[in-house]
C-alpha cells in the first residue's frame, strides 16, 4: 500500500480526457475482463461534454507525483433500471470508482466520494444511486460505509447487481 499523502484530488477538466480515459479503461479492463474492453463507454467517448460542459456530470483525478492513481465520477441517472422511480427526484448515478492497487486500503477511495458528495450537495441533488458486484472485494461494505444502503439484488448468477442509493438529505 502506498502513502495517500501525496495525493492531490482535482476534478477533471477536458484537458485531462485522454489520460483519464487510458486510466478507466485499463483499470476496467483489469476489474471486469468479461466485459468488451476495447468498446469505449458512451460516457467516455463524450468525456468532455458529460463531465465538464454543462451536462451535469463531474469527474474527479486523484494523482501522485503526477500519476492518475483514482477516479470517480457522476452522471444525471438515466432512469434504465425498471425498479426505480426517481423521476422528479434529483438524482445522479456514481460512475468509473477505480483506484490503482498499491493506493487501495488507503482511504483514497473516501476522499474522492466525500469530493463527490460535497459537490452533489452544492448542485443540489438529493440523492446518489450505484451499482456494484459482490465478486468486487470488499465494495458492498464499502459504500454502506459511505452512507449507502441496498435497494435491490437481481437474480442474475453470473453479476448479482446490488442497486444501492444514499439520500443526501439524511448524511445532513
Amino acid at each position: 500500500m502506498m502513502n495517500s499523502a501525496c495525493v492531490q484530488i482535482t476534478r477533471a477538466t477536458g484537458e485531462d480526457s485522454d489520460e483519464a480515459i487510458g486510466f478507466v479503461m485499463a483499470a476496467r479492463a483489469e476489474m471486469f475482463p468479461m466485459l468488451d474492453s476495447p468498446v469505449l463507454p458512451a460516457d467516455l467517448q463524450r468525456f468532455a461534454q458529460v463531465y465538464e460542459q454543462g451536462e451535469a456530470g463531474a469527474f474527479w483525478l486523484a494523482r501522485c507525483a503526477g500519476q492518475i492513481v483514482a477516479a470517480v465520477g457522476y452522471l444525471p441517472y438515466d432512469h434504465r433500471f425498471a425498479q426505480f422511480d426517481y423521476r422528479g427526484v434529483h438524482t445522479v448515478e456514481i460512475v468509473r470508482l477505480f483506484v490503482a492497487p498499491a493506493f487501495r486500503r488507503s482511504g483514497l477511495a473516501a476522499r474522492l466520494c466525500s469530493e463527490l458528495r460535497e459537490h452533489a450537495i452544492s448542485q443540489g441533488v438529493e440523492v446518489l444511486y450505484l451499482h456494484t458486484h459482490p465478486f468486487l472485494p470488499g465494495a458492498i461494505r464499502f459504500w454502506e460505509k459511505q452512507g449507502f444502503t441496498v435497494t435491490d439484488v437481481e437474480d442474475d448468477p453470473l453479476w448479482q447487481t446490488t442497486h444501492m442509493q444514499c439520500r443526501l438529505a439524511d448524511l445532513r
